[in-house]
């Protein structure tokens, strides 16, 4: 069942999240996403955080491509960092139609958190991409 079977996916990539968030001084949390917004993997966070930590990092990102674009960049969001007051909200590109996202607290080394989560992209690429969804034709039920 595809239910399962994605449910797995979310179970198997959580201990990469776990092992950032004890690598890194200070990190809270750490969640893997689709570019569109859907939560795959979570650690540090409880459900319903994880799905508006989802919806915010996505909007992000999504914000950072249109700037891009307004500007005349030809290459794809590397990484949007939002400063808090007592918090750093990373969000990066974490291959294709993935988004890793992370916050920590504001003694955090934010070059390190931003070097190991790239070491961590790196190393599980094609792990982490997301799979373009079809999207129904007009007048068709996605179910």
């Amino acid at each position: 069942m595809a239910g399962d079977e994605a449910a797995a996916q979310t179970t198997d990539l959580s201990w990469l999240l776990a092992g950032l968030i004890k690598k890194v001084p200070h990190t809270r949390s750490a969640l893997l996403l689709s570019s569109d917004g859907i939560k795959k993997a979570f650690h540090g966070l409880g459900n319903d955080e994880a799905d508006q930590l989802s919806a915010i990092s996505s909007g992000m990102f999504s914000l950072a491509r249109s700037a891009g674009a307004q500007f005349g960049s030809t290459g794809g969001v590397r990484q949007v960092v939002a400063e808090l007051d007592d918090t750093l909200l990373f969000v990066s590109t974490a291959g294709a139609g993935a988004v890793l996202a992370v916050t920590a607290g504001r003694d955090a080394d934010a070059g390190v958190l931003g070097y190991e989560m790239s070491i961590l992209v790196k190393s599980v690429r094609p792990y982490l991409e997301t799979p373009v969804r079809n999207t129904a034709a007009s007048g068709e039920m996605v179910g």
